[in-house]
């Protein structure tokens, strides 16, 4: 197994900047690009030159990016034989062996590494990785992943990574509209936030998510997001998209999709997806 010292960085926005925090906390040395120059300016490591020069001198790169067409065309740049990436984006199937194939040209190696948790854990290193692919390479970079994850798990076949994190999705984006519904309805009804959010978490009622965006709720502060209601409305269609490809029915989820969409419309897309609450306690 290869000993990795130096670890590029490509996307240091709300994931890959704690990402890269941790790393460096962890004693890696880490190198890092990013399109916005506010990310570059907050970035403690090295700034790359360009993603041929960081793919030169790491032995693994984390890719942690928004879209599509970014994805694609970073994996297009990070030419270097026996490179190690680590994609922790979630994009569709179609687009992961699509930049499985570039990276591959090359001679490196990508694995589908989503992950599972928003951007408050990811700062308290309160992450679950979703590993899927080459087993050799995992190994690889697994010291890596568990220098910024609570949990490192290897899931199977490249791709399996994916199709675990869209059905943890699935309950993400359920759990946000229903802990809003809940809030809205306690508030409505005359109970104080706080003591429904603390009376709830402690019974059965309580989840991850009503932990984590409750306390959002009770402060009616969305900004900045750990994890934007724009994200959940792509995160929703990619749901939407593997379940019609197995032939599943996805009625609850599908009910949830115009509450997103009506918050993006409403001024919300770069807001944390507690914004909801805002959505459903508009008159009707």
């Amino acid at each position: 197994m290869t000993t990795v010292t130096t670890v590029g960085v490509v996307g240091l926005g709300i994931m890959g900047s704690a990402i890269s925090g941790h790393l460096l906390d962890a004693g890696f040395d880490v190198t890092g690009t990013d399109v916005s120059d506010d990310a570059m300016r907050e970035f403690r490591g090295r700034p790359a030159a360009d993603l041929a020069t960081l793919a030169r001198e790491s032995s693994v790169v984390i890719t942690s990016l928004p879209s599509a067409e970014a994805a694609l065309q970073v994996c297009a740049e990070l030419a270097s034989e026996g490179l190690v990436v680590v994609d922790t984006s979630t994009l569709s199937l179609a687009v992961k062996e699509k930049c499985r194939a570039l990276v591959a040209s090359a001679g490196g190696e990508l694995l589908d590494c989503p992950i599972s948790g928003t951007g408050a854990q990811a700062k308290v290193r309160d992450l679950v990785v979703l590993g899927s692919g080459d087993e050799a390479a995992f190994a690889t970079a697994r010291p890596v992943l568990e220098a910024f994850a609570r949990s490192v798990r290897h899931l199977g076949p490249f791709g399996d990574g994916t199709r675990m994190k869209l059905v943890a999705n699935l309950l993400v984006s359920i759990h946000n509209a229903s802990t809003a519904e809940a809030f809205a309805l306690g508030v409505a009804a005359g109970l104080d936030p706080t003591v429904l959010y603390e009376t709830v978490r402690d019974g059965a009622g309580g989840s991850v998510i009503f932990d984590k965006r409750g306390p959002l709720m009770v402060r009616r502060s969305y900004k900045p997001a750990t994890a934007r209601v724009s994200m959940f409305l792509k995160d929703v269609a990619l749901v939407q998209e593997l379940a019609d490809s197995v032939g599943v029915r996805t009625p609850v989820l599908d009910a949830t999709l115009p509450l997103y969409e009506r918050a993006a419309e409403s001024g919300w897309a770069d807001a944390d997806a507690a914004a909801l609450l805002e959505v459903l306690e508009e008159k009707r």
